[in-house]
């Protein structure tokens, strides 16, 4: 509820006293020149408040959303190296668009207004971005924000609360068949780039992404104790995955290896300064051309070797152990490949069950 004070200054003119008070939040003051203004300022401010688009006004009406995102990228992004410059440019967009707004300003409308017209713009490669990407936006704005929030005081609360997120398509579920990977492992391995059978095999033997297969040292691979540790992977934990015969077989095949070998595993030629140097992936697109195969991606052996090991009956907390994912939502997409699994299971429990009962009888 309102309220309005009259105040008489010392040269004898009047200033007004508005006050807000709406159980359940501050109590919010102004003071202006007419009473009309007040009147004004307290139909507005109660609005939004019961709307939730009113913040903390001392420090709101201070600071700009160019100032928060500065403050931001400078100190909270350096604690997390590895997302630092994707971060950083995900903000420097909102900043571009919105910086010079003030947080009290700030509200879930202008905020919707920026999430479509993300999803309207076209990138680089003149394509409109997808709703993962543009989600990913609103996740690294959202951060700010709640920082701004918990740590700084900036904010009573985000208005990125009442902002939703555009929905995201399915993943892609495309796989190898077993004649497609018999025909792609034949072309890699008539591949000009010798590295390129070892990685193709790698991904579908251990369904280790891309990044993580080049990033391996041989200080990573303990024949010994057989396991293949990863330090670097996307969701920042470390990983370690068994070394299966046939993974180390084709480790003591590469090219880097000895005894007491060290470094990178797979050391490109660009790295070694040799001419006539064909990247890994100029040479996977060209296996695929070689072996007549469409529409398939690098990461989609990933996604065969995922879907290989739940045909020969993964669990999806095994899936989830090995593929390094830490929601089983990400996992639960290979559990059809399962089904088949799953027949075998209950038709030999079946039987148990049919048998057991005639012997009782």
């Amino acid at each position: 509820m309102g309220t309005i004070r009259e105040y008489e200054k010392e040269d004898g003119s009047i200033s007004y006293h508005a006050e807000v008070r709406l159980r359940g939040h501050p109590s919010q003051r102004e003071s202006f020149r007419t009473r009309s203004l007040a009147k004004k300022w307290i139909q507005d401010t109660e609005s939004a408040i019961r709307d939730g688009r009113h913040f903390k006004t001392a420090e709101a009406k201070r600071h700009t959303l160019g100032e928060l995102i500065d403050r931001f990228i400078l100190q909270w992004l350096p604690k997390h190296p590895k997302h630092q410059a994707k971060q950083t440019a995900l903000l420097t967009w909102w900043k571009n668009r919105l910086g010079h707004l003030l947080l009290s300003d700030l509200t879930s409308s202008v905020i919707a207004d920026g999430r479509d017209a993300l999803l309207s713009e076209t990138t680089k490669r003149k394509r409109l971005r997808t709703s993962s990407t543009v989600n990913r936006y609103l996740a690294s704005l959202s951060k700010a924000l709640s920082i701004a929030v918990k740590e700084w005081g900036w904010l009573d609360d985000s208005p990125m609360r009442k902002v939703s997120k555009p929905r995201e398509t399915p993943g892609r579920e495309r796989f190898l068949s077993l004649e497609e990977k018999d025909k792609l492992l034949d072309a890699c391995k008539r591949s000009d780039n010798s590295f390129l059978f070892p990685l193709v095999s790698l991904s579908l033997l251990t369904a280790m992404r891309f990044g993580e297969i080049i990033k391996l040292e041989w200080e990573d691979i303990d024949f010994t104790h057989h396991t293949i540790t990863l330090r670097e992977t996307k969701n920042g934990d470390r990983r370690v995955i068994p070394l299966i015969d046939a993974v180390e077989s084709l480790f003591k095949l590469c090219p880097t290896y000895t005894v007491n070998a060290s470094g990178l595993i797979f050391k490109s030629k660009r790295q070694n300064n040799q001419s006539g140097f064909i990247s890994v992936r100029k040479a996977f697109q060209n296996a695929l051309q070689d072996a007549g195969i469409q529409n398939f991606r690098w990461h989609d052996l990933r996604h065969t070797a995922a879907s290989y090991l739940a045909m020969n009956g993964a669990t999806q907390g095994e899936l989830m152990a090995i593929l390094g994912h830490r929601s089983p939502h990400m996992t639960r997409r290979y559990a059809h490949y399962s089904q088949k699994h799953l027949e075998g299971l209950m038709q030999r429990t079946g039987k148990k069950i049919l048998l057991a009962t005639r012997e009782e009888e």
